[in-house]
């Protein structure tokens, strides 16, 4: 049986249709996933993440366990500032990708996909012995809610203390939201300005309340997974299971640059990594741009001169752009932007230029 967030009561008052997403029932729409998607893009959506991880790790060894835990210089970051970065394992594969806050000198916020959760926590857990530190995973307790979009400032500024302007992207806060105590924080997967919420799960529906108030006759939504997918295509932002899996290094994805051979010390896959690095890796991450309406989609082959030279990742039909997207891993002799190739939608061979990342980007 899927598990509930605490906005579950909420989202089915607003006739959402739910889908199970890494064991959890979440609303992938509430009307049209198109009018969600313009209304980000254009005004502001409300999303419910609360199916994501959250795992504090705490103590005077805290920086130390996640620099030999994770690819990425933790000790780096400043409080009040995040990362993103990566855990791997031995072998340099990828177990998820993490966006990392540090609350304090001695206190971090990992937020791990969902479908990874167990994974990341009980990853941390391991590589934690040893170092004085302690791994607290509060999934469980915590909600988080999104709101993003251009109108997001506007929103957000009538109903709580921080001051955004000096919010920086990458950045948290503590803040309170009408007497509803929040960590405020500036990063988002949509490709829009936006802010993620931080709250105790009993007190999100309050949280989404106010929101939506401060919301009305600004256009804001109630946005679900579905729209938050092609906002993410749009904006060239990697999926775990689709861009990003065990198979896969960051190199591979094109996101060697979380990798930070420069800290010192030993990290898990750091062995592995530096031989990754110093070879030429034989697929690597592209965008297509297709033509028409009929979009790629995840799994479908690509082909050059009739011979299979890749496979999609993920693809759709851009309700932004008006035309058909797609991420896709090729091989590298065919990913340089401008390269015409063909992809098999279902028996059909249709038309599709290799093109440079994101495919969409806010002015």
């Amino acid at each position: 049986m899927s598990k509930e967030t605490s906005l579950h009561g909420v989202h089915k008052g607003l006739g959402a249709l739910f889908t199970d997403f890494a064991g959890w029932s979440m609303p992938v729409r509430y009307a049209s996933e198109l009018a969600e998607h313009k209304a980000v893009r254009e005004a502001a959506g409300l999303f419910d993440l609360s199916h994501m991880a959250e795992i504090h790790v705490t103590g005077k060894q805290a920086a130390d366990v996640l620099d030999f835990a994770l690819v990425g210089n933790l000790t780096g970051v400043k409080p009040g500032r995040a990362r993103y970065t990566m855990i791997c394992d031995a072998s340099g594969g990828v177990l998820d990708d993490l966006v990392v806050y540090r609350l304090a000198d001695e206190h971090y916020l990992v937020v791990a996909n969902a479908g990874n959760a167990k994974v990341v926590a009980d990853a941390l857990a391991e590589r934690v012995a040893g170092f004085d530190a302690v791994v607290d995973d509060r999934s469980e307790t915590t909600a988080l809610i999104a709101v993003q979009g251009p109108k997001a400032v506007e929103i957000l500024g009538a109903v709580t203390d921080a001051d955004l302007d000096a919010l920086k992207y990458y950045a948290s806060v503590p803040a309170n939201v009408k007497g509803h105590d929040v960590l405020l924080a500036r990063t988002g997967y949509t490709g829009e300005d936006g802010f993620e919420l931080f709250v105790d799960a009993d007190e999100a529906p309050a949280v989404w309340r106010i929101l939506t108030e401060a919301g009305e006759g600004h256009g804001l939504v109630p946005a679900g997974l579905a729209c938050r997918d092609t906002l993410r295509l749009e904006a060239g932002m990697p999926l775990y299971g689709n861009e990003l899996t065990l198979d896969q290094s960051p190199f591979e994805a094109g996101l060697g640059r979380v990798v930070k051979f420069e800290k010192p010390g030993d990290f898990v896959g750091r062995a592995a990594l530096e031989e990754r690095s110093k070879q030429d890796v034989p697929r690597v991450r592209v965008g297509l741009k297709g033509a028409g309406r009929r979009a790629p989609r995840h799994g479908y082959k690509l082909l050059a001169d009739g011979k299979e030279i890749g496979e999609v990742t993920s693809g759709a039909l851009s309700p932004t752009l008006g035309y058909p997207i797609a991420m896709a891993y090729v091989d590298r002799a065919y990913a340089e932007p401008g390269t015409e190739l063909s992809v098999d939608i279902r028996g059909r061979i249709e038309p599709v230029e290799v093109v440079a990342l994101p495919f969409y980007s806010r002015a």
